[in-house]
């Protein structure tokens, strides 16, 4: 039985798409459900099909994924206007709050109040994290195979240092050969919307590809290559074209880069980062304007100005590539609907995925939980981090726990849930 289909008028999509923006807490799994629920149950704008083919080729894409997929339904929806305005009221409203927020760390952070808002936070960030994990996990792994595909990825990266456009690829080559003649039938959609011009579609991408590159260019003639404006657009350009897997696989190249490559903040602050950008609305991958507000603090020459600026350059290079890669592949991506090729190859991907998460959440969880790491080589010369037992923080480790029991047995809602924990990381600092 086909579904009836609603169209939206444009000024619908512009306030669906800004109640995405202020209510996206929890990350982008909390995010990719919200839209489920307003763009597939509430408004029935999308099928199930639909929505989940844009999800299966975000997760491709590098980048943030919650953010593309928020401009691929836009654009399904009003074409191109419809891709800028979804893609970019999901990330305003969280942008202004963390640039505050950002501003306030770098002033109060030494403070016990502070100080124990992000004990607490980072500790409820490290529940969130996992019960991402649970629900990606629910979703992606319906058979041995699956769940095979996952661990290799998370050993991948954890005991080989593999990079992740590998990974991503070979799990996508995977998917494409396992495929079954019993499931070889073409994909077939309950509804399909008015299908948007390729042309049109592929001029935007052009479009956005000069204004993404236009300020970095620009700070790279007038600063040189050595400023900190460059750098970090360098980054942060380098981090939209080869991060594959999502916001958390960016997360985690992120922190190679910008913690251990740069050096312009600490495990600690990065960590403090993530737990600022899981607890505003808006995309995870937040964190990067957070990372670039502090390298142009704690730059040679910085305070406010250059901070605002190198946060701002930071955004531009994360959000602004994603409309090229939806406006560009998006049409052909539609045409791929029907081939369980392409299905299966991004199935395998969106699996592959989850290992992704488990090995950033590893990370998080030793620097959450132990305030020292070490690091030992390996034969293949890889080195693996581990932690030092001595420094085990019992403290966060009940936070944690406590939080992932609200969340996992009690289903209380994610804001309650960091609030409660940050309450609770104030009153023990204070009582320090």
């Amino acid at each position: 039985m086909t579904q009836t289909l609603a169209k939206p008028a444009f000024s619908e999509l512009v306030a669906a798409s800004f109640k995405v923006g202020c209510l996206g807490f929890g990350g982008p799994a909390g995010q990719i459900s919200l839209m489920h629920r307003i763009f597939v149950d509430e408004k029935k704008w999308l099928d199930e099909a639909r929505y989940l083919h844009a999800l299966n080729y975000c997760m491709l894409l590098p980048g943030p994924e919650a953010q593309q997929l928020a401009t691929y339904v836009g654009w399904l929806l009003h074409g191109v206007r419809g891709g800028i305005v979804a893609g970019l009221l999901f990330v305003l409203p969280g942008a202004v709050i963390v640039f505050g927020l950002s501003w306030l760390y770098v002033l109060h952070a030494q403070t016990p109040v502070v100080d124990g808002l992000f004990f607490g936070v980072k500790a409820a960030v490290l529940a969130l994290v996992a019960e991402a994990m649970w629900k990606i996990g629910k979703r992606s792994l319906k058979t041995g195979l699956d769940l095979a595909i996952a661990v290799a990825a998370f050993a991948s990266l954890f005991l080989f240092g593999v990079p992740f456009p590998v990974v991503i690829i070979a799990a996508a080559a995977l998917g494409m050969v396992r495929i079954k003649p019993a499931n070889s039938q073409p994909l077939q959609p309950e509804a399909t919307p008015v299908q948007p011009r390729a042309t049109g579609a592929l001029g935007a991408a052009a479009l956005w590809g000069i204004v993404w590159l236009a300020p970095l260019a620009a700070v790279l003639i007038v600063l040189g290559p050595d400023h900190i404006l460059t750098q970090v657009g360098l980054l942060f350009s380098q981090l939209a074209v080869v991060t594959f897997g999502g916001a958390y696989a960016v997360l985690a190249y992120l922190q190679q880069q910008a913690v251990d490559a740069h050096g312009w903040l600490a495990a600690g602050q990065m960590i403090d980062g993530l737990g600022l950008a899981e607890t505003t609305p808006g995309p995870l991958i937040l964190v990067n304007q957070f990372v670039g507000f502090l390298a142009g603090w704690q730059a040679p020459g910085g305070g406010f100005l250059l901070a605002a600026a190198a946060a701002a350059m930071a955004s531009w290079c994360t959000f602004a590539p994603s409309f090229l890669w939806i406006f560009a592949g998006a049409p052909f991506a539609e045409r791929l609907r029907t081939s369980p090729v392409a299905s299966a190859a991004l199935a395998s991907v969106t699996t592959a995925v989850l290992g992704v998460i488990a090995n950033l959440a590893l990370w998080f969880g030793l620097h959450v939980l132990f305030a020292r790491t070490l690091t030992y080589a390996t034969p293949w010369g890889h080195a693996l981090v581990a932690p030092d037992p001595a420094s085990f923080d019992i403290v966060a480790a009940i936070f944690a726990l406590a939080a992932g029991v609200a969340l996992f047995r009690f289903k209380t809602n994610v804001v309650v849930v960091v609030i409660v924990a940050a309450l609770a990381g104030v009153a023990w600092r204070l009582l320090l």
